[in-house]
């Protein structure tokens, strides 16, 4: 699988079509890993293509998922939530 891009909190919101709350944003501005590369532990990095925001470990990624679930109804694009295989 190919997996291009390294998307910022704004163009994930812009291309989801929804906004953020300011608690997950402060959550992830700080976490925010540019290297796609073996995402670490408390870190996440979104692609491109494929629509995927993937997270070093389980509780980064039960965080950002518990502010997504009440917005899922408004996504206009499907957004997806993984963990990064090389942590485990």
């Amino acid at each position: 699988m190919i997996l291009l891009g390294n998307l910022s909190i704004s163009q994930i919101e812009k291309r989801a079509g929804v906004t953020f709350p300011d608690e997950l944003k402060a959550y992830m501005q700080t976490r925010h890993q540019s290297d796609a590369a073996n995402v670490k532990h408390g870190k996440w990095h979104c692609f491109d293509l494929p629509f995927n925001l993937t997270c070093g470990d389980m509780a980064t990624a039960t965080e950002i998922h518990r502010h997504l679930v009440p917005l899922s109804g408004d996504f206009s694009e499907q957004l997806q939530i993984s963990i990064s295989k090389y942590n485990h």
